[in-house]
């Protein structure tokens, strides 16, 4: 591992190449800027931070990790209005040295639509890869201030917070004896597309100018330019911290414009949020109509159709989950929506896949199962799981039987069920295995304090340990690469930065299997996808020649 990290070592400062970088080095300034960023928003010392982040946003390292990031996300290979994408090192150094604000002019957005749950459709706005780029860089700045200033209970989109977070806050707001009974289960009609941009101008502390340019770029739909009134499209690597932004305060402003005895607990995730009180007058009366005056000050209104008051016994939808109190206990199950949605998930999958062969159906569905039973394995999810059971082998019956319409069903299942063990029914083709809802245990979710802020050192270590938690639990099952990440403490050996499962990771042989290597644990190292690159390049890897007739 010492010489894998020695061999990115000794790069100089000055790089001429993508593979040159010094990315520990680069985190490391990146990371002390962002530090003292958050401590001066904390004293309260505006002109501090401003000149922090135009220091950051200079940096050579702060462009370098810009770059990274938008050239290593799912949407790398999506391009913008300029059918333009970064897939070469050559490619990505000349992005670095393009990210200058001066002069800076960003592209319109392409305009595409995608599902809503409820049938409709959501307009995404795709930057180019420069804009995206340009945007990670100016987030790398605003993002201190941001979860500095944050409202302890919002949840969404930002670092080191999830919707698991969010539920359990409202489990802590509401399961005790004592808790309050009422909830305003709230909406913001079209929170992306209706913000005020003059709000953001005057109260989003980042470059004006920039902002201005963002906000005023435009969208290009069916080979047409439109203007951008209002809003912030969603889309953009920025625009969720500017959303969280703009909401920011209405937890704290409800907090001080009511007394205690109003139990009002807030928990939000996006543009999503709940409101607790003692009593339906307080919400109906005063709670709501704060949060009407509060939101138009933004630009924003609530949705009369999402917005309802109801009594915790009638239950409410927040996050996939469905939270209901019956006979003093608080029930908190997979939403029906949710589970609709992910059932017929499962049976589109199975449609298209008729003709497949079983392998790669089990290969294709074992990640849905996992993903869906991983994300609601926090809370009353058992039952749920054995009924999603049920109807899942059902459906797997019907895409049997329509195969083979001329053999009898004894057939059928000798061919694509065995018993195994105490279990009958398996689906399996004798090499891979379909899983079980009901076999993922319900594991307790430990939610996130807070007031913890990933940007304060004094966090470090509280960070540290949620990261390793949920990485083992990630990789139960995995052995051999559970073994690995502990026995590097969670460390890629090339930037020093964390291994997890946002990041990905590479299993880089020492000695090459070309050479003789194994794939035995003792050989293997774990590395960032883009480091294993950097390694093979600096380290000078052979490269198959090409020749005529190959």
């Amino acid at each position: 591992m010492d010489a894998i990290s020695h061999k990115c070592d000794v790069v100089s400062s000055d790089w001429t190449h993508w593979h040159q970088i010094h990315w520990f080095s680069s985190y490391q300034a990146v990371r002390r800027l962002q530090t003292r960023i958050a401590k001066a928003t904390q004293l309260g010392d505006w002109r501090k931070a401003r000149r922090l982040q135009r220091l950051l946003i200079r940096s050579s390292s702060a462009k370098a990790i810009a770059v990274r990031r938008v050239t290593e996300n799912r949407g790398r290979k999506t391009p913008g209005v300029d059918g333009i994408t970064w897939s070469t090192p050559e490619s990505k150094m000349m992005a670095v040295r393009a990210l200058e604000p001066k002069g800076y002019r960003p592209k319109p957005l392409r305009r595409i639509h995608i599902p809503k749950a409820n049938g409709g459709k959501r307009p995404l706005g795709i930057p180019t890869m420069h804009d995206r780029a340009m945007q990670a860089l100016y987030l790398l700045a605003l993002e201190p201030v941001a979860e500095t200033t944050a409202d302890p209970n919002s949840y969404g989109f930002r670092p080191e917070r999830s919707t698991a977070d969010a539920i359990v806050q409202c489990r802590n707001a509401l399961g005790r004896s004592h808790s309050p009974e009422w909830v305003l289960d709230a909406d913001i009609k079209g929170c992306f597309d209706n913000i005020s941009h003059d709000w953001m101008v005057k109260h989003v502390p980042m470059d004006v100018s920039i902002l201005k340019k963002w906000l005023k770029a435009g969208y290009v739909a069916q080979g047409r330019l439109f203007p951008t009134q209002a809003g912030t499209p969603q889309g953009g690597i920025i625009s969720p911290t500017l959303a969280n932004l703009v909401l920011d305060g209405l937890e704290r402003g409800l907090k001080e414009h009511f007394p205690r005895r109003a139990k009002l607990n807030v928990v939000r995730y996006a543009d999503d949020f709940v409101v607790t009180a003692s009593s339906r007058d307080i919400l109906e009366d005063k709670v709501k109509p704060w949060i009407e005056a509060f939101l138009a000050e933004r630009g924003l209104t609530l949705s009369p159709t999402k917005t309802e008051i109801r009594h915790i016994t009638e239950g409410f939808d927040f996050v996939g989950w469905n939270v209901c109190k019956r006979q003093g206990k608080l029930l908190i199950v997979p939403g029906k929506g949710n589970v609709k949605a992910f059932y017929q998930k499962v049976r589109d999958l199975l449609r298209r896949m008729r003709t497949a062969p079983q392998a790669e159906v089990i290969h294709a569905l074992n990640p849905v199962l996992r993903g869906w039973a991983y994300y609601h394995r926090s809370q009353m999810a058992s039952r749920t799981f054995a009924k999603m059971d049920h109807k899942i082998f059902t459906a797997l019956w019907r895409w049997a039987l329509r195969r083979h319409p001329n053999k009898g069903k004894r057939w059928v299942r000798r061919r694509y069920f065995q018993t195994l063990g105490p279990r009958q029914w398996v689906f399996t083709d004798g090499t891979q295995t379909l899983i079980r809802l009901s076999d993922v245990k319900i594991r307790r979710h430990n939610k996130i304090k807070s007031d913890a802020n990933p940007h304060d050192p004094a966090w470090g270590e509280y960070f540290d340990s949620r990261t390793r938690e949920r990485m083992l639990q990630t990789l139960a099952g995995q052995r051999k690469v559970a073994w690995l990440w502990k026995r590097q403490a969670g460390i890629c050996p090339i930037c020093r930065q964390q291994v997890t499962s946002e990041t990905g990771w590479h299993l880089h042989h020492r000695i090459w299997r070309t050479h003789g290597g194994s794939d035995e644990a003792s050989n293997l190292v774990m590395l960032h996808p883009d480091c294993h690159r950097q390694y093979h390049a600096v380290a000078g890897s052979p490269v198959p020649s090409v020749t005529d007739g190959t």
